[in-house]
């Protein structure tokens, strides 16, 4: 007997022993059903137990951040060391896809104010949408995507090799040593990316609007600065911190949660990047929103 006919005859061998007499489709459309009901029971619980677990190491790690620089404790060298490697796998990305966004809205902007006849406006419309959502969401995005799957292939490749473990027996705090220098990297970093993308967006759309559009360059810095307020880049900073512990936070989680060997380490850097990116667009439009309602724009 071969072992394809082997393995034929033992996937039609039942739980009693006995031989499924049920044809190949009505088996495997009774195996999908069973699999659909079955991830149907498992998924509330699990995706409540991630949360629970995300908000849980999201408080601790806030809390030792806070009181280890009170009392020196911080491992401040750890955070150099996560910084500078969170600005160098972000950094590029981050500029390569800001060049195109800034265009983009130049582009987008300068045809709908030339439709309504106020093309005087397009500066303020293209460089309002880089500041209030383009340059946090863009670095907020390159974070989750570079950044993100990073420590959590790091910090899932240390759980699988028990390093985790080793260091809880010495009495080490995980989360103290491990999650905290990187929560306020990230926070750093993000801030930082979110920086240059508004300088390299807005400068990229003056560019475009100036030089392929034949605007007028003293028009589009004039309507920008007669819109723009200090409280856009204070929003926008914001922005930035909060996805940026976001992104921190639910890396390191997948990281440490990490079973299943090297093929565990894959399915927690997907789950990482994808559940980074679904929760920054909820926080993104809930903070917007936030904002809308208690800092109404004024008329000029």
């Amino acid at each position: 007997m071969t072992h394809q006919e082997s393995d034929v005859r033992e996937s039609a061998i039942g739980v009693d022993g006995g031989v499924d007499q049920d044809p190949p489709p009505r088996r495997a459309t009774r195996e999908i059903t069973g699999w659909s009901r079955g991830y149907l029971r498992r998924h509330p619980v699990t995706a409540l137990e991630t949360v629970g677990g995300q908000f849980v190491l999201g408080v601790r790690a806030v809390q030792y951040l806070c009181v280890d620089i009170v009392t020196g404790r911080f491992a401040f060298a750890e955070f150099i060391r996560q910084s500078a490697f969170m600005a160098s796998a972000a950094v590029l990305p981050t500029i390569f896809v800001a060049l195109p966004i800034g265009v983009t809205l130049s582009i987008q902007f300068g045809l709908l104010a030339g439709q309504v006849g106020a093309t005087s406006l397009a500066g303020a419309a293209s460089g309002l949408a880089v500041i209030r959502q383009g340059a946090p969401m863009v670095a907020a995005l390159l974070m989750a995507s570079a950044v993100g799957s990073a420590v959590c292939a790091d910090l899932g490749s240390r759980k699988i090799r028990d390093e985790i473990d080793a260091l809880e027996v010495m009495g080490v705090s995980v989360v103290r040593r491990l999650v905290v220098p990187r929560l306020a990297a990230a926070i750093l970093v993000g801030v930082s990316l979110t920086g240059i993308v508004c300088f390299v967006g807005f400068l990229a759309g003056y560019l475009f609007n100036v030089f392929v559009q034949n605007g007028a360059p003293g028009s589009f810095v004039a309507t920008f600065a007669s819109f723009a307020t200090v409280t856009d880049l204070w929003l926008t900073l914001f922005k930035a911190v909060i996805y940026g512990a976001i992104v921190a936070v639910v890396a390191c989680e997948k990281g440490l949660s990490t079973k299943g060997g090297p093929a565990g380490v894959a399915n927690s850097v997907n789950s990482t990047v994808v559940s980074s990116i679904l929760l920054l667009m909820t926080i993104n439009v809930v903070v917007t929103q936030l904002a809308m309602i208690l800092l109404p724009r004024q008329g000029l």
